[in-house]
């Protein structure tokens, strides 16, 4: 049974201001790390404050179904990663 939208929404709501890194798939063999702050969430995005110093611009958003569809992956300071299946166990 797939994970809703909502739920990977209520997930990321308890780890707004916690720092992250997403990892994203930016194409066929190329991968791009952000590590950010998980500022904001929304109806159909969430934001993340990029690093400053390793980063040329400030904020970035992603979609929930980005999360879903398994286009990006997040992992938590603490090592959790984030994807449909860990939203859809909790």
């Amino acid at each position: 049974m797939p994970t809703s939208l909502q739920t990977i929404k209520t997930h990321l709501d308890e780890h707004i201001g916690e720092n992250l890194t997403v990892v994203a798939q930016a194409g066929r063999k190329k991968v791009v790390r952000r590590k950010g702050t998980l500022a904001e969430t929304f109806h159909s995005v969430f934001v993340v404050n990029l690093d400053q110093d390793e980063n040329s611009f400030e904020r970035v958003s992603y979609s929930y179904a980005d999360l879903l569809t398994k286009s990006i992956d997040i992992t938590f300071e603490g090592d959790e990663v984030v994807d449909a299946e860990v939203a859809e166990a909790e």
